[in-house]
C-alpha cells in the first residue's frame, strides 16, 4: 500500500471529519503481523484471515450511522445508528499504544456486555469518539422530542375530543347533540309525530 493511501491524522485545532476515515490505518497490518507472531508456527493460519480482514476492511460514517465490512469470501457487514449506540469505549494496548493505534468498542442495548462493533486501526480515537457521542446524544434527544411531540397532540386530541380521544363520538355514544343541531330537529320532529300518532290511536279506541 502506498503511502497516499495512509489516513492523514486531524490537525491540531481541526475538526475531525468522521467521512474521511473509510479504511484502517496501515499501521493495523503491522499490529496484525506482530500479533500473528506469538503463534510461531502456527504463524501462516492465524495472520492469513487477518490479512484479508486488513485488505477488505472498510469504514462508512453517514448522517444516521455508521457501518463496517470486511471479508473477500464471504463478506459481513454490520450497520448501527447513532441512537442504537449506547456506551463507547476506547482501548489501547501496550503494542497499540507504540503503533499509534486505538480501538473503539460500540456497545448497544441488546449486545448485552459484548460490543456490538469494533473500529481498529484508528489514529483520532479520542476526536471520533467525542463525533460519535455527539451524534448518539443528538439521535436520542431527538427520538425524545419526537415521542414528547406525539404525547403532546395525543393530549390535544382528547382534550378536543377529536382523533387522539379514546371515548366514542358523541353520535355513537348515545350522547344528547346540541340544540342547534340538525340532529335535534330531527329528534324533535320524530318526537312529536310518534305524540300525534299515540293520540289519534288513543281517540280511536275511545270513540
Amino acid at each position: 500500500m502506498q503511502d497516499s493511501q495512509r489516513p492523514a491524522s486531524t490537525p491540531p485545532g481541526r475538526a475531525l471529519d468522521p467521512r474521511s476515515i473509510t479504511r484502517p490505518d496501515p499501521a493495523l497490518r503491522t499490529y496484525y503481523r506482530i500479533t500473528a507472531a506469538f503463534s510461531l508456527v502456527l504463524f501462516p493460519i492465524v495472520y492469513l484471515p487477518l490479512y484479508f480482514k486488513y485488505e477488505t476492511l472498510r469504514y462508512r460514517f453517514d448522517e444516521d450511522g455508521v457501518s463496517m465490512s470486511w471479508g473477500r469470501f464471504f463478506q459481513r457487514e454490520t450497520y448501527l445508528t447513532y441512537k442504537r449506540i449506547q456506551d463507547i469505549r476506547v482501548t489501547r494496548g501496550l503494542l497499540q499504544r507504540w503503533l499509534g493505534l486505538s480501538e473503539l468498542a460500540l456497545q448497544t442495548a441488546s449486545g448485552g456486555g459484548n460490543a456490538e462493533m469494533k473500529i481498529e486501526g484508528i489514529r483520532d480515537a479520542d476526536a471520533l469518539r467525542d463525533f460519535l457521542y455527539a451524534r448518539m446524544r443528538g439521535a436520542q434527544d431527538e427520538g425524545g422530542a419526537d415521542e414528547g411531540e406525539a404525547g403532546d397532540r395525543q393530549a390535544g386530541d382528547r382534550a378536543a375530543g377529536g382523533p387522539g380521544d379514546g371515548d366514542a363520538s358523541p353520535v355513537t355514544a348515545g350522547a344528547a347533540a346540541p340544540a342547534d343541531s340538525p340532529f335535534a330537529d330531527e329528534a324533535l320532529a320524530l318526537l312529536v309525530e310518534i305524540r300525534d300518532e299515540l293520540r289519534r290511536v288513543n281517540e280511536g279506541r275511545t270513540s
